[in-house]
């Protein structure tokens, strides 16, 4: 494993281009774009006030970067470094901008969600769409971009709409049996679309792309609900995480539930793996040190070291109470994904924040769970292969395979606390966040397969 140096960065916002030749990077009101093997700057842009958030377009040829402030949005691209849009909401402000799966326009919501504003960048063209919901996760795209759904609310009632993405038309408009709808997510075959509803109220709808209701699913009533969903890769299960602690798969074919994932406090079965991170003394071979050493090397050798200890079941893990008079309460299975692969799932049970559990979907049953020293704060799946990077707002990397587990001290000086990452689409390389810095992970050619 090799790291880079750090580079300074604002507001979480670094992104790998979708081909993975470049990396976007924001500080404050400028936007760099780096080449990611040789981390030196391609292009520099300088927006009109402070960036907070940015998107690649699918073809890696231009990147968005919003300015919910001012309400403007600024286009910039790569090939023609002169050429910039602005897009400027003006009195109807912003709240949300995202690209087209063509990666030639821009969505912008205006503020309150009166509408979204689709703007063409080939014909300048503009066409709205009325009405849409404000919830957390109120536009999904198919994957292969021919449609898009739009969750809207008119009348009190909740609808979905499904647009064709190529000319904007409306395909499909329906109502959906929600009380408060929250979330839609397509399946990954474009087939199915879920929709859920309010944490109050456990229920999800599933729904076909000419509108039929397929299924819903209700687990139980009279308390907290659904906090997160993902899709497996195959689109054959739907894994829904809930505030009861507990993961539900269902099937695709019945839509009927397959099993339960439960997340108690001990680990009992003595076929699941439980990996300890200890703290390890600093073993400090002083032939081989440099006198005095460097900053960057006595920083890193004689910071906390850590490494995993395998544990004997049963495990009693570290749990929290949610304190029962706060809105949105610290308990339920708050983080999911499926490996890239299906074989794997891994979530994270808010109750017990210093815990990651990994199972084994071809099995069906838990199969490893990490104990961490710190909370989880961030996890992802290499995108080729099934291998898991954790990070929990140290200086360390933790990386898990079937092969086994490692943490990973960043050899940086200071304090560079680590709260989010992600993979290049190849998977050789990730980005390591932190609040004021970032810099880039290259794993060895022998540790990509």
């Amino acid at each position: 494993m090799n790291f880079s140096e750090l580079f300074k960065l604002s507001g979480l916002l670094g992104r790998f281009s979708p081909d993975g030749k470049c990396l976007a990077s924001c500080v404050q009101y400028r936007l760099v774009v780096r080449d990611v093997n040789t981390l030196q700057i391609l292009q520099l842009y300088t927006c009109l006030d402070q960036i907070q958030y940015i998107e690649w377009s699918s073809d890696s040829l231009f990147i968005l970067c919003a300015m919910y402030k001012r309400g403007i949005v600024q286009v910039w691209s790569l090939e023609q470094p002169d050429w910039h849009c602005k897009i400027d909401e003006g009195s109807a402000g912003l709240v949300a901008s995202c690209w087209s799966p063509d990666g030639r326009h821009i969505l912008n919501t205006t503020e309150f969600h009166l509408r979204i504003t689709v703007w063409s960048l080939c014909t300048k063209s503009v066409s709205y769409i009325k009405y849409p919901k404000a919830c957390q996760q109120g536009i999904a795209f198919t994957r292969d971009g021919r449609y898009m759904a739009v969750a809207e609310r008119r009348d009190c009632k909740d609808f979905i709409s499904i647009f064709v993405c190529s000319d904007w038309q409306l395909l499909r408009h329906f109502d959906t049996g929600t009380q408060d709808l929250f979330g839609i997510e397509w399946a990954p075959n474009g087939c199915v679309l879920a929709v859920w509803d309010t944490c109050l109220e456990y229920k999800i709808l599933l729904y076909s792309l000419d509108g039929r209701l397929l299924s819903t699913y209700r687990a139980y009533e009279w308390s907290l609900g659904i906090k997160s969903i993902a899709w497996s890769p195959s689109s054959q299960f739907l894994a829904v995480g809930s505030y009861d602690e507990k993961v539900r798969i269902l099937n695709h074919v019945t839509w009927k539930k397959i099993t339960e994932f439960e997340h108690p406090a001990t680990i009992a079965n003595k076929t699941t793996i439980v990996y300890k991170e200890v703290e390890k003394s600093p073993s400090v071979e002083t032939e081989r040190l440099s006198f005095p050493p460097t900053r960057a090397l006595a920083s890193s050798r004689f910071s906390t070291q850590s490494k995993y200890d395998i544990s004997q079941v049963p495990v009693s893990l570290q749990y929290i109470k949610p304190v029962a008079d706060r809105a949105n309460p610290k308990m339920g299975i708050g983080m999911l994904a499926f490996s890239p692969d299906n074989c794997f799932l891994a979530t994270k049970n808010d109750n017990i924040p210093n815990a990651l559990w990994i199972w084994d979907i071809q099995k069906l049953k838990l199969f490893v769970v990490l104990e961490q020293l710190c909370a989880i704060q961030s996890f992802q799946w290499d995108p080729r292969q099934p291998r898991l990077a954790v990070c929990t707002g140290n200086s360390k990397v933790y990386l898990w395979s079937p092969a086994g587990c490692v943490s990973v001290q960043v050899p940086m000086e200071g304090d560079f606390q680590i709260v989010s990452l992600s993979w290049r689409a190849s998977g050789d390389s990730m980005a390591l966040l932190s609040k004021d810095n970032f810099c880039v992970c290259y794993l060895e050619r022998e540790e990509v397969k």
